[in-house]
């Protein structure tokens, strides 16, 4: 299988960039139909995963989504319109769709009765789309938070339906078939005047610091990577919010030491392993005392990273459960 996924992978290279384009994430103003193929469930989970394995599938996908959501409708139009990422989901699983702001009763495995947007609050769902992958045990094995390109969203159905996920994590799964999925033939990572210079000693449980932390951690041979800092980062409204921060940028791939928020001595390589970096870039905000608020692991553009700088920067996290419920008590749409 191990075979195939590397086969796919070259194969899938030749649109990534393609599928990487810049796309509007404002909100839609049409709502999102969902396909026709994902289950009409009455929204009890232990029912919904009983019912798959009835029927010798891997599991079930529980999707956590918005009508409105641009990152949404990019899942379904460039994943979930291809014949082959359909027929491997609809193959081995079934897909539960919920609502971040709906008010449809759901029944946990645990047998607690919720509302969807009380769901989603639990699940901790920070960003639309958000998927989570149940084996047929009930275990949740994976979680994706966000847009995710082709490539990477069948290397995930294939993780789980595969159950590589007793051997590996997500993050040495692609790694094994990284090297050239996201190649964009640079041999240094993109600069930023805003990054701040090494050497980064981030320790602050014994000292806080004075404003929050965001840690960019990306490779040298990341094509998203390129497009994040060709885009969002060269917006001036991203730069000046970016300026209320302590800012620095690190390769995933270093074995450089480093003194983490937390106090802890490493090397970068292994940091990452510990975060569980699986994407590139990946965003990490930490608060002036070394604990993470949120993180950005997938394709992200202007207006969600605006509204995440802004929900760090104005403190929200502080006053709300989570980022989609800081979102929904702004004024803006």
């Amino acid at each position: 299988m191990k075979m195939f996924f590397m086969a796919i992978g070259m194969l899938l290279f030749s649109v990534v960039t393609a599928e990487e384009a810049v796309f509007s994430d404002d909100t839609l103003s049409s709502k999102i139909i969902l396909p026709d193929w994902f289950k009409l469930s009455f929204l009890d989970l232990k029912d919904d995963l009983d019912e798959a394995v009835a029927n010798n599938k891997k599991g079930i996908i529980v999707y956590f989504g918005r009508k409105d959501c641009p990152y949404c409708k990019a899942l379904l139009d460039n994943n979930w319109r291809r014949k082959d990422i359909v027929h491997y989901t609809v193959s081995h699983f079934d897909v539960i769709a919920i609502d971040t702001k709906g008010i449809k009763n759901i029944t946990d495995f645990d047998g607690y009765v919720y509302d969807e947007k009380q769901y989603s609050l639990k699940m901790k769902t920070n960003f639309t789309p958000s998927l989570l992958f149940y084996n047929q045990s009930g275990s949740r094995v994976l979680k994706l938070s966000g847009y995710q390109q082709p490539y990477r969203f069948l290397a995930a159905l294939e993780y789980v339906a595969d159950k590589h996920y007793e051997k590996h994590s997500f993050r040495s799964y692609l790694s094994q078939a990284k090297s050239s999925l996201d190649s964009n033939g640079n041999d240094e990572l993109n600069f930023q005047s805003f990054f701040d210079a090494p050497p980064h000693n981030l320790n602050r449980q014994r000292f806080p610091a004075e404003r929050p932390l965001a840690v960019f951690f990306e490779n040298k041979y990341c094509h998203a990577c390129d497009i994040l800092h060709s885009i969002p980062l060269e917006q001036a409204s991203i730069k000046s919010k970016l300026d209320d921060m302590d800012v620095i940028q690190l390769d995933v791939s270093s074995r450089q030491q480093i003194i983490t928020p937390d106090g802890t001595k490493t090397t970068l390589i292994d940091w990452a392993n510990t975060l569980n970096i699986h994407y590139t870039p990946t965003i990490v905000f930490f608060d002036e005392s070394g604990n993470e608020i949120i993180r950005i692991d997938s394709v992200v553009w202007v207006n969600r990273l605006s509204r995440v700088l802004d929900f760090i920067r104005t403190r929200g996290y502080k006053t709300s459960p989570g980022f989609l419920q800081w979102r929904s008590s702004q004024s803006e749409p």
